[in-house]
């Protein structure tokens, strides 16, 4: 019993004195909030809206209680900013404690003023904090440009969009039966959520190598630290091409972030040349029943595969069909054809098989390249090809570099998506230079074209 007593004597003494040393405070003028950063970066936001919310931590290392007796925006009521310290919102905060080693949050946002331009302009402030008789800061930044907005807007005659400012676009923008909406170089549209582009008319994107048109969701920041949302699905709806749609001719456009990505359905004419199509949370590009020329384009990243076609004719050419999308299991092959023969028709359809001619292109990636591979007594044909899939060449299959890694620079755990081919790449002397199409003598960086398949010339910078 007295041994027992004793050990209760000396838990009860370590608690108490335990207890002590978390209930005191750190009095010392050295006794100073850590912060995990100095300057808080908040990127590029659109002007006149509230921007993204922003963090960093406030770290008590000491052993005792830190009380921080004010914590404010160094400009008050006039700040373009905003804080929310440790669950609470307000200008300035008194005696906010810290327990030992422990830590809070600071969250901020911003609205920043309209600036009369579209190019970035950088908006700062400093959260000041006194502890203990000593003042530091945190630098807050965000840049802000202004945009041109759009909701729910229908281009009814001829319209030629410049660049400038960017165009933010709410709910919808359509263009109507017989107008051409025409998007001139360096021309960028910003989709926000649930936003759609849908085109009856006649859509021309007259991007160049140097300016290309942007299409794109309106969200700049980060989803983590080191994600963009450049990298995420599922940011806009996506792009279609109705039925009586002709004559569209997209050139340098880069066209990302969508839901369902593009679609050319019955009759709808679209021509893609020197584009980056990418990332979506279904498939890249869907034809139904359309007519399609793919020359020098990037198609890439999406949950259900890159290139469906149902039906209607597609040429592609000089083209790279890569699949190594990030944020779901691939559901399907990357190029997914079908209603090209009575076996594969399309039971709702009496339209004509799909016609096909793939040449001088790459299709390699995670799963499967193509979803069939007999096309005896159809009207599809690969030539000079680099294909994922192990096979033999035959009257539908020409000249094909068979089981073969072109050696992309892509290096998906470090979120680099670059389909340009490492100079070791046999994919780079296997084109035919008499199979590429006039619209393609360049690639999309502005690089003369020699015997390189893909849609990339330009090797990969060592």
């Amino acid at each position: 019993m007295k041994t027992l007593f004793s050990i209760i004597i000396i838990i009860a003494a370590a608690l108490l004195t335990a207890s002590c040393i978390e209930d005191g405070y750190a009095t010392s003028a050295d006794a100073q909030p850590k912060f995990s950063t100095d300057t808080l970066k908040m990127g590029l936001s659109f002007t006149e809206q509230p921007t993204p919310t922003s963090r960093f931590t406030v770290h008590n290392r000491n052993n005792k209680i830190l009380s921080i007796s004010h914590i404010a925006l160094r400009s008050g009521a006039e700040s373009a900013f905003r804080i929310n310290v440790d669950g609470s919102a307000g200008e300035s905060f008194s005696d906010i404690e810290i327990r030992p080693n422990d830590s809070i949050y600071i969250f901020v946002e911003a609205t920043l003023p309209a600036t009369g331009s579209g190019e970035a302009r950088a908006f700062t402030d400093h959260i000041d904090f006194l502890t203990n008789g000593v003042s530091s800061s945190v630098v807050v930044r965000a840049d802000g440009c202004d945009v041109k907005r759009v909701k729910g807007y229908t281009v009814s005659s001829d319209e030629v969009w410049k660049p400038g400012m960017m165009y933010q676009v709410f709910d919808s923008l359509v263009v109507a039966p017989g107008a051409t909406l025409t998007l001139d170089p360096g021309v960028t549209l910003c989709f926000h959520a649930g936003a759609y582009m849908k085109v009856d008319g006649t859509l021309i994107a007259e991007g160049t190598a140097e300016a290309p048109v942007e299409m794109r969701g309106d969200r700049t920041d980060n989803v983590l630290t080191d994600i963009s949302f450049d990298l995420m699905a599922s940011q806009w709806t996506g792009l279609a091409f109705g039925p009586e749609s002709r004559g569209n001719r997209l050139r340098h456009a880069n066209i990302r972030n969508t839901e369902y990505g593009i679609r050319a359905y019955e009759d709808a004419e679209v021509e893609f040349i020197n584009c980056r199509l990418r990332n979506s949370a279904s498939y890249v590009l869907t034809g139904s029943h359309a007519k399609l020329r793919i020359i020098g384009t990037e198609v890439a990243e999406a949950a259900s595969g890159l290139l469906a076609l149902i039906g209607g004719e597609a040429y592609v050419s000089q083209s790279t069909f890569a699949n190594y999308y990030l944020f779901a299991a691939i559901r399907g092959a990357a190029i997914q054809l079908t209603h090209f023969s009575p076996d594969t028709a399309d039971p709702e359809s009496d339209r004509p098989f799909l016609k096909a001619d793939f040449s001088n292109s790459i299709v390699y990636g995670l799963g499967t390249d193509l979803n069939a591979g007999d096309f005896e007594g159809t009207d599809i044909y690969f030539r000079n090809c680099v294909l994922k899939s192990t096979g033999e060449d035959d009257d539908h299959f020409i000249s094909i570099l068979w089981d073969t890694d072109p050696l992309y620079g892509t290096v998906r755990e470090d979120y680099l998506f670059d389909y340009r081919l490492k100079p070791e790449s046999a994919a780079r002397t296997w084109a035919d230079p008499a199979l590429i199409p006039a619209e393609a003598v360049t690639d999309p960086y502005g690089e003369k074209r020699t015997t390189v398949a893909g849609a990339y010339e330009q090797p990969l910078p060592l």
